[in-house]
């Protein structure tokens, strides 16, 4: 009764006032491909040959690249939708509306999970984010960039686990591209609700009823080829002296090849914020400096899925 109560209760014209949005850049922005089965592989050039010059009338030694072969999965995303018939049927709009409504909220749950997913890859083990936590309990999935940065470009901006500050997070630089970050979307690209089914189901009692059965098919995966396409700064907290600055920022840039500039950088709100307290205002209503939207023309771009409590874990 008080789903029926809830569904058909509410003001149609004001429709669906949704708190459970979030932003998630990381998809609508970054470079996408699709394949045709659900894997394949890649050729990565891992060493370049030795040359230089000879004299003449003198031979030179042959010399060739190193090359190895690195696989890109997708992996199987399958969320379900259960909904009781007799609560659907009553929904003011018809059973229709209803189910789309369910579908809505699957299907931004799951971009939601893939955004996060994209930098803590399995590792989500940190505090404070439960949802997080619930969604990737069993821990299947690909692996992040937390999985796959190198160290040579990462910046540590506090050397241990700070315990009195109020946020804990990361920044991190990508390069998009074929040959650097992208996302891969299996069997075709595949995405997409399936045609609602009626069947039993079970409530919470395991006791069964009559209802209806949707579920998302797709197969997401991400590939990152190329060691120099992801950065990070770790450790950023609002403690003093462990905040984001735009000096740090230009010496963890300075890590870049120079080929290898990141198109974009993340960073949530917190993080985000801390650079700009750390800038002085120089205009003459003495008005604070604005939010910044790039650091020497990389956009910095604003994201919820970073968390804001890494822990100790993923360090």
């Amino acid at each position: 009764m008080l789903a029926i109560v809830t569904a058909t209760g509410s003001d149609g014209f004001v429709g669906l006032v949704d708190e459970t949005v979030r932003a998630t850049p990381e998809i609508g922005m970054g470079a996408a491909r699709t394949i045709k089965g659900q894997s394949y592989k890649t050729l990565v050039r891992t060493a370049l040959p030795s040359v230089g010059f000879r004299n003449a009338n003198e031979g030179g030694a042959s010399v060739k690249s190193t090359y190895e072969n690195r696989v890109v999965d997708t992996y199987i995303l399958n969320p379900r939708i259960q909904v009781d018939k007799a609560v659907a049927d009553k929904y003011e709009d018809g059973a229709e509306a209803y189910i789309a409504l369910e579908g809505t909220g699957i299907m931004q749950a799951s971009l939601q999970m893939l955004a996060k997913t994209f930098y803590y890859g399995t590792r989500y083990t940190y505090t404070g984010d439960s949802n997080y936590d619930t969604l990737l309990a069993k821990a299947k999935g690909f692996p992040g960039l937390l999985d796959f940065v190198d160290s040579s470009l990462v910046y540590d901006r506090t050397a241990s686990v700070v315990g009195t500050s109020t946020f804990r997070t990361s920044v991190w630089g990508v390069k998009f591209g074929p040959q650097a970050v992208q996302w891969v979307f299996g069997e075709n690209g595949m995405m997409a609700l399936q045609p609602t089914r009626v069947g039993d189901i079970l409530d919470t009692n395991n006791k069964p009823l009559t209802g209806y059965i949707s579920e998302l098919e797709a197969y997401p995966g991400r590939q990152m080829v190329q060691k120099y396409s992801v950065g990070r700064i770790k450790n950023i907290t609002n403690e003093s002296g462990h905040g984001l600055t735009d000096a740090i920022l230009g010496t963890w840039l300075a890590q870049f090849p120079a080929a290898f500039t990141p198109d974009m950088i993340f960073g949530n709100r917190q993080a985000v914020e801390s650079l700009r307290a750390s800038r002085t205002a120089t205009n003459v209503t003495g008005a604070p400096a604005p939010t910044p939207t790039d650091f020497e023309g990389i956009p910095i771009v604003t994201t919820d899925m970073l968390s804001s409590v890494e822990g100790a874990d993923i360090a």
